[in-house]
């Protein structure tokens, strides 16, 4: 699920009192630098808009913990980048940097119907150099009935001047605790679309904040209740043998500018968390990025006025010097398939570029407010 921003007073006050007209919406939160965006990969540098799917919360410098139903349109293959700062949106410019991640991985007992495990673990392509959030360790406490706990996000907020997209916090009480799961009410804050998998925390015996849950699910309104993953469930099959894996080394990679003509075997091979697919049946692999189809990254730019004709300014990079190179497709898309991969329907099944195309059109539809999971009877996004 996604929860939004919460007002509440910057401590937690020693009984929560709930209150029956109590909203998402409140206080910026920019000491929280643990706590991230997770978006799709941006594909363009001259066009792309940046879309909220869920929050996330640093548990290793290279390690994002966040909610599984948050990798549900993309995938654990899916492209995703997370985003470091006090604000994403709204636009022109976010104040604050962008990681790719390398890998996703959803927890294996994850369920969709209940949000049981609604866990996954983000690898991000190199680590930041922010201080992770601690995981419960035995002796830290307990979760109790009655107990505040802070939660933050960058959801929706439900307030015309706060919109989604900025990180924010605020303090809940907890209602029920369950062995994998607790539940929360508003204190006066509570959680909303946008931010799911962002982190919940409550103090612990010697009064530092713990990350005891992340944001999974609740009510629609975002009003009465929000149901948390308890992360000491998730500690000793899911989390510390994911922390304790060792990344693969890097070896060579094909050049980003010969990628019309260079095979590739395996996704290590590419460039920039490029992807190795198939681009017909029997033939070989090429790097591509699913967003766009297979073709060359060539010199730096900033706008697609800078490239050649038939190519545009791509994003190869989250951010740097040579983020941005003009990318040439290996061959031009025939004007009658990419009329007919306007829409999903229309996406050739057997063709990765009209997929391909589908996939970046669903990018673009992306709600703003975040709606990272399943928007239905419940949020969870």
């Amino acid at each position: 699920m996604a929860c939004a921003p919460i007002s509440a007073p910057p401590e937690f006050p020693p009984s929560p009192t709930p209150r029956t007209d109590a909203v998402v919406g409140g206080t910026a939160a920019p000491g929280d630098t643990a706590v991230v965006a997770l978006l799709p990969r941006r594909a363009r540098c001259a066009q792309d808009a940046e879309a909220l799917l869920c929050s996330g919360a640093l548990v290793a410098p290279d390690v994002v913990l966040t909610a599984a139903h948050c990798l549900e349109i993309f995938g654990e293959e899916g492209d995703y980048e997370i985003f470091l700062g006090e604000r994403l949106l709204p636009e022109p410019e976010p104040g604050g940097r962008f990681v790719r991640v390398a890998r996703a991985v959803r927890h294996p007992r994850y369920a969709r119907t209940t949000h049981a495990h609604d866990a996954a673990l983000l690898r991000l392509a190199k680590p930041v150099d922010v201080s992770p959030l601690p995981l419960p360790e035995p002796g830290w406490g307990a979760l109790e009935p009655g107990q505040a706990a802070r939660v933050v996000g960058f959801g929706e907020t439900k307030e015309d001047g706060a919109p989604a997209g900025q990180r924010r916090q605020g303090v809940l009480e907890v209602t029920e605790v369950e062995p994998g799961a607790f539940h929360a009410g508003p204190a006066p804050a509570m959680s909303c679309v946008g931010d799911s998998g962002g982190p919940v925390l409550a103090r612990g015996a010697d009064g530092r904040e713990v990350l005891v849950g992340i944001t999974a699910s609740g009510d629609v309104a975002c009003r009465k209740e929000a149901l948390n993953v308890r992360v000491e469930a998730l500690l000793e099959d899911f989390i510390q043998p994911f922390l304790a894996e060792r990344p693969e080394p890097q070896g060579p990679v094909l050049a980003p500018e010969s990628l019309c003509t260079a095979a590739c075997t395996r996704d290590a091979e590419c460039p920039a968390g490029l992807s190795c697919v198939s681009v017909t049946e029997d033939g070989p692999g090429r790097c591509l990025q699913y967003a766009l189809q297979e073709g060359n990254y060539g010199a730096a730019c900033s706008e697609d006025a800078q490239c050649a004709a038939g190519g545009v300014c791509a994003r190869l990079e989250p951010e740097g010097a040579e983020a941005c190179r003009c990318f040439t497709p290996c061959a031009p898309l025939p004007l009658e398939e990419a009329e007919a991969s306007s829409g999903c329907t229309g996406a050739p099944a057997a063709s990765p570029v009209g997929w391909a195309l589908c996939v970046w059109a669903l990018f673009r539809s992306l709600s703003r407010r975040g709606c990272g999971g399943a928007c239905a009877a419940r949020r969870g996004g």
